[in-house]
């Protein structure tokens, strides 16, 4: 039994691999991409017109923009495109994960690694666009200079934590599920589906968050508000 879908190999040539993690990825993001093109065809700000797609889309992006606004008390604009793909793409990996020979790349460390590294290098990104270099730079000083080391690795260390607890979910949901199939194949294994369901949308939230929240502390500055015209939003 392969813990990780890296180690399901469809097609090999030398140093190229085509592993179950490479395969999934690209069905989770063409299912994302199509299913995207084919709602925002028949878009409508008719509300007897809206289809159940939009209706979806819509959900999502309201409530993904809530979270957002509520853990960074910023304006959540700049920041939806990156936190909802991280989000959306975790969840349905996830969800995915039901269907049988489904392996969500998600339950491999490679993947939430990639993930992780996204994150890595969008909280610099954000803090720099917010604060300014220098001001971006200052809060590794902080409280005193002495803590520069200890901040520098706390920021790989969170990383890497992002990464692990992910992967560690998402990969051990799925092996108890393998053995529960192999043990009693009938009805506990389906409320463990439904059980996994529920966890791997949690697991997406909460990578979502965690990713919000290390952007918000390197991009929050001191008596800053939302505008004006979000608010009235």
């Amino acid at each position: 039994m392969e813990i990780s879908p890296d180690g399901i190999i469809y097609w090999q040539s030398d140093w190229m691999k085509l592993n179950a993690t490479i395969v999934y990825t690209w069905v989770v993001m063409a299912l994302l991409v199509l299913f995207s093109v084919y709602v925002s065809r028949r878009l409508t700000s008719d509300p007897k017109k809206i289809s159940r797609g939009q209706n979806v889309l819509e959900i999502v992006v309201i409530n993904v923009r809530n979270q957002i606004r509520e853990v960074s008390q910023q304006n959540p604009d700049r920041f939806i495109a990156f936190i909802g793909t991280l989000f959306i793409f975790i969840a349905v990996s996830n969800l995915l994960g039901v269907i049988p020979g489904f392996r969500p790349p998600t339950g491999s460390l490679s993947t939430t690694a990639a993930l992780a590294i996204c994150v890595f290098f969008a909280v610099p990104f954000f803090g720099v666009a917010s604060r300014g270099l220098g001001g971006y730079l200052k809060q590794y000083l902080q409280p005193t200079p002495f803590m520069l080391p200890f901040n520098i690795i706390g920021e790989f260390s969170r990383i890497l934590a992002l990464a692990v607890r992910l992967f560690g979910n998402v990969m051990s949901g799925t092996m108890l599920v393998a053995i529960l199939l192999a043990i009693i194949p009938f009805v506990f294994p389906v409320i463990m589906q439904a059980f996994g369901m529920l966890t791997g949308f949690i697991q997406a939230y909460i990578f979502a968050v965690l990713a919000m929240v290390y952007i918000a502390s390197a991009t929050t500055v001191q008596s800053k508000k939302l505008d004006q015209t979000d608010e009235k939003n």
